[in-house]
């Protein structure tokens, strides 16, 4: 499980998943105490934190603009109580969207200054898949046929002083028709384009870090996007 607090990047893993080959610049095993934030740099390793040291943690994440810390990695033999408990910390909001692509390129939205992917939160009583194609269509007013789940990404924000975790459900879409495609500027989007794979890669430098994670799983998917 991958969460991105303050657009950092927090993984959970039990230690079967853990990357052995993977360098890490920091590593803190079974710590009965954090270091001061300004010791976080680069890639972090914490492995069987007690819930305490994962309070402070997650407090330290969501206060603090940690520019030389680029992840963290949490390593615990319990990983489903792990999980749970993190989850346990925030407000929990679902949504969903999709990836959809025409001819080898790719929708984009821009909005709040930044290129993005249309989503959208859940209606009452709808499933991923219902909530996923409305949102697509709503936003950039275009017929989408749904395709197979990408992922779930996770990130977190703050609203009304409240600590909101919202998990998203993200789908591969064929656009049917895009011949009245227009922003939903009601939903503060500004533009909508098709991008090939480079233009892509080029507007993914001025997105989110979990938009380029869900980027990169579905070119797993879809890998002949990347000739376009």
């Amino acid at each position: 499980m991958r969460i991105f607090i303050n657009d950092k990047p927090l993984d959970i893993l039990s230690p079967a998943q853990l990357n052995k080959k993977k360098t890490f610049e920091c590593v803190y095993e079974n710590p009965k105490d954090l270091p001061a934030y300004v010791a976080f740099h680069d890639d972090v390793l914490i492995t069987k934190p007690s819930k305490d040291i994962i309070i402070k943690l997650l407090y330290l994440l969501r206060t603090r603009k940690l520019k030389n810390l680029d992840s963290i990695t949490i390593v615990s033999d319990d990983v489903e109580m792990l999980k749970s408990f993190i989850k346990g910390r925030f407000n929990i909001v679902k949504a969903a969207g999709g990836i959809v692509t025409k001819n080898e390129k790719v929708l984009f939205i821009h909005r709040l200054g930044k290129w993005d992917l249309p989503k959208g939160k859940f209606e009452k009583g709808e499933t991923p898949e219902v909530c996923a194609v409305r949102e697509v269509e709503e936003e950039c007013a275009v017929s989408v046929k749904r395709g197979k789940l990408i992922c779930k990404t996770w990130h977190t924000y703050t609203q009304n002083r409240k600590s909101i975790l919202k998990k998203t459900y993200w789908y591969v879409m064929e656009c049917k028709d895009d011949s009245s495609m227009a922003p939903q500027r009601e939903e503060g989007i500004d533009d909508i384009k098709w991008l090939s794979h480079q233009e892509a890669k080029v507007a993914l430098v001025n997105s989110y870090p979990s938009m380029r994670y869900l980027y990169k799983r579905f070119l797993k998917m879809v890998p002949e996007v990347q000739t376009s």
